[in-house]
């Protein structure tokens, strides 16, 4: 479980975090939705040690992660795909999965997290020996999550897996996290389609402003006429 209690944060004199409190329990698929600038990411960035945070607790299984380092906190089993995908474009897809368990040192398992992913996304093991700069935009999000996963994490935070791609990948984008968590793995998921992800949620957030200004089930935040409104409107996808 992971547990967020009143997190500030603030940097170039902006509060970009207000004592936000939130839970993510083993599992689940959890999401925070929210405009542009709420805070979504600088949340994942905080939880992962990229950000430091000005005050208040994140706890992982009851141990707290403010103030270790980004490699430790990769080692207690949290992994991030981040926004905008960040594959190594000159390096093939097998070498950028493999980068993925630059911490591990068992290789047999290892070899078996590689076919996992194979088996999640086909689409990497046909093109293992390609450049990632020259897959498409779904194939790259694709690889970043298989490269997040090969650290074997108990906990995936995924920061906007559909942007920027075209509506039918999106759903096998989808698919493919709701899969993952099927096997096990809990999933924090930040995204822009809010419609898209109330649907696959377990719980959700709704952040404005570096402020959480509520929170349900994925279905009564979907049900909900404000959320309608600001989220999930024609222009909102």
């Amino acid at each position: 479980m992971l547990k967020i209690e009143n997190l500030h944060v603030a940097y170039g004199g902006i509060q970009a975090l207000r004592g936000i409190s939130l839970e993510v329990p083993d599992g689940k698929i959890v999401t925070l939705i929210g405009a542009n600038g709420a805070g979504k990411s600088t949340t994942l960035r905080t939880i992962t040690g990229l950000v430091k945070a000005a005050s208040g607790s994140i706890q992982w299984n009851g141990e707290e992660l403010l103030g270790k380092s980004i490699d430790k906190i990769i080692s207690e089993g949290i992994a991030m795909s981040p926004e905008g995908r960040r594959v190594f474009p000159d390096l093939t897809v097998l070498e950028n999965l493999k980068l993925g368990a630059y911490l591990r040192r068992d290789k047999g398992e290892i070899a078996k997290d590689l076919q996992w992913v194979y088996e999640l996304f086909p689409r990497l093991k046909e093109r293992d020996w390609q450049v990632a700069g020259t897959l498409s935009g779904g194939e790259q999000q694709m690889l970043a999550v298989g490269r997040a996963l090969m650290s074997r994490p108990k906990l995936l935070l995924m920061d906007e897996p559909s942007l920027g791609l075209a509506p039918l990948v999106v759903q096998d984008i989808f698919s493919i996290i709701a899969e993952i968590n099927r096997q096990g793995v809990t999933i924090l998921l930040i995204e822009q389609n809010a419609n898209m992800a109330l649907k696959i949620a377990d719980l959700a957030y709704v952040l404005e402003t570096g402020t959480i200004t509520m929170s349900g089930t994925g279905a009564e935040l979907l049900a909900n006429e404000k959320v309608k409104e600001a989220y999930l409107g024609k222009h909102k996808g």
